[in-house]
């Protein structure tokens, strides 16, 4: 697996277009009347892409290096939260946390090797710790987890290195599909057939809110020249299937929320899981 990493002609539109929409975003919550009951939790909102951004973007700026310090970072946080919620002992939380680094490092030293030869290694990982500690009660159900761990979050991240430019199209449209799917599911999923829910795992999910995503993700990935219609396809999948995804892990754990740290959304399993399924679909349909 391979591809060129150059972070330039879409990293370059991508900042004047994120930079417009932010301004107008922060304009329209400064404006929000008081009595609005959810103007505090979108001004948190609005606070936590204002930061995001810049980082997201800065880091393409740097090349590879960049593209894995994003992906390590991000990595590490999110097996810390998927291991609390999917009840993983130490060992396992080991594994995901060195996977974390190491999956991202190989992409950008050695990107030839993410193949066969990596899903052995992580597979024997993933299951090594439960094996050895001979746990016949609940040895199966912690390497599963561990190996959905990671797929989910490591591997998913490797695109941010593997995928350069691409990365950053995906990773912007994500960012818009959801602001439209909850513009659409408020504006057109109060009634009608639209309204009907994607999922149990999640009643809030409407279909309007995946028209609403299809449509700003189109429009996303127009304007920072990378739309196709094979990318519009995995970043709306992804959108749409992650949040899906998270909500199943949720709902088992008992849990709203994957953390609690991240204003305006929870923590951060939270606001990537959509970018997760949408790299991993992304890296899938175009490497």
């Amino acid at each position: 697996m391979s591809a060129a990493f150059v972070a330039g002609e879409v990293a370059g539109r991508a900042v004047p277009v994120v930079a417009g929409v932010l301004g107008a975003g922060g304009v329209a919550v400064a404006a929000l009347p008081s009595r609005l009951r959810m103007r505090g939790e979108l001004r948190k909102r609005w606070r936590t892409w204002a930061l995001a951004a810049p980082l997201f973007l800065g880091a393409f700026f740097l090349g590879r290096a960049g593209a894995f310090a994003l992906a390590a970072g991000l990595g590490v946080v999110a097996v810390g939260e998927y291991a609390r919620m999917a009840g993983l002992p130490r060992g396992e939380r080991a594994v995901l946390g060195v996977a974390a680094v190491a999956v991202p490092g190989v992409a950008w030293a050695a990107p030839a090797a993410l193949d066969l030869r990596t899903a052995g290694v992580l597979l024997i990982a993933a299951a090594g710790v439960a094996l050895f500690s001979g746990d016949a009660a609940q040895g199966f159900t912690r390497a599963s987890r561990t190996v959905f761990g990671l797929l989910w979050i490591p591997v998913s991240l490797s695109g941010l290195v593997l995928l350069g430019d691409t990365a950053v199209a995906v990773g912007v449209a994500v960012a818009f599909g959801d602001v439209g799917a909850w513009c659409g599911g408020t504006a057109l999923g109060r009634r009608g057939l639209l309204s009907r829910p994607l999922s149990p795992l999640s009643p809030n999910k409407t279909w309007a809110g995946v028209a609403g995503a299809a449509a700003a993700t189109a429009a996303a990935l127009a304007a920072v020249g990378a739309l196709s219609l094979l990318l519009w396809a995995a970043v709306l999948v992804g959108c749409v299937l992650g949040d899906l995804l998270e909500s199943m892990v949720k709902r088992e754990a008992g849990v709203k929320d994957a953390g609690s740290w991240l204003p305006g959304f929870g923590g951060l399993l939270d606001r990537i899981d959509s970018l997760l399924v949408a790299l991993l679909l992304t890296m899938v349909v175009t490497l």
